[in-house]
């Protein structure tokens, strides 16, 4: 099946009436967990955002620590729960404190149970990284974060893979350092 362009789609939604419109959003919204969220954000606001930040911060932790068993450590499932909650809310600062969450989970894991892998410190770094970038251009999320995001450097001393050298790196290339 060939995949459709935005552009034919909204040529054929813009040919519809106001009823065909509304049925197929209906249809939209039965069939579809995301739309769902996605309408609940846009009619009820800032309840639901505090709610989807609170499941996926849950999916998040599950996998590193979860309330029974083990962490099963699947990283791309952590990261597309935080990758959801930014696309469904648009919610910049509740993003960011989701990446942080991750780093500092991936960090507690390591020291509770070793080290891990090469894969899994990059990923860690990478996620660091767009916390921090994100702290560089916005003042107000680097003074919400700058404790948290010193500590992650802190707890990660001794890590093996150059894990810790790696933040390092990172947090003291921050501009706002420099002004402290």
């Amino acid at each position: 099946m060939a995949k459709l362009k935005l552009t034919d789609v909204k040529r054929y939604l813009k040919d519809l009436d106001q009823k065909e419109l509304v049925g197929i959003i209906t249809e939209l919204y039965k069939a579809n967990k995301p739309v769902q969220d996605y309408f609940a954000v846009k009619i009820n606001g800032e309840a639901v955002v505090k709610e989807l930040y609170e499941k996926a911060a849950e999916e998040v932790n599950n996998e590193f620590f979860p309330t029974k068993g083990h962490g099963k450590l699947r990283l791309s499932v952590a990261q597309k729960a935080i990758s959801d909650y930014k696309k469904l809310t648009g919610d910049a600062e509740g993003t960011t404190e989701l990446m942080l969450y991750y780093v500092e989970l991936g960090t507690e894991f390591t020291n509770t149970y070793g080290d891990i892998d090469l894969r899994f410190y990059n990923s860690l770094l990478s996620m660091y990284e767009k916390v921090v970038g994100a702290c560089e251009n916005e003042e107000q999320l680097y003074s919400r974060f700058s404790d948290r995001l010193y500590n992650v450097v802190e707890n990660s001393e001794g890590t093996g893979w150059g894990y810790h050298e790696g933040l390092c790196d990172i947090y003291y290339s921050l501009g706002w350092l420099e002004e402290e």
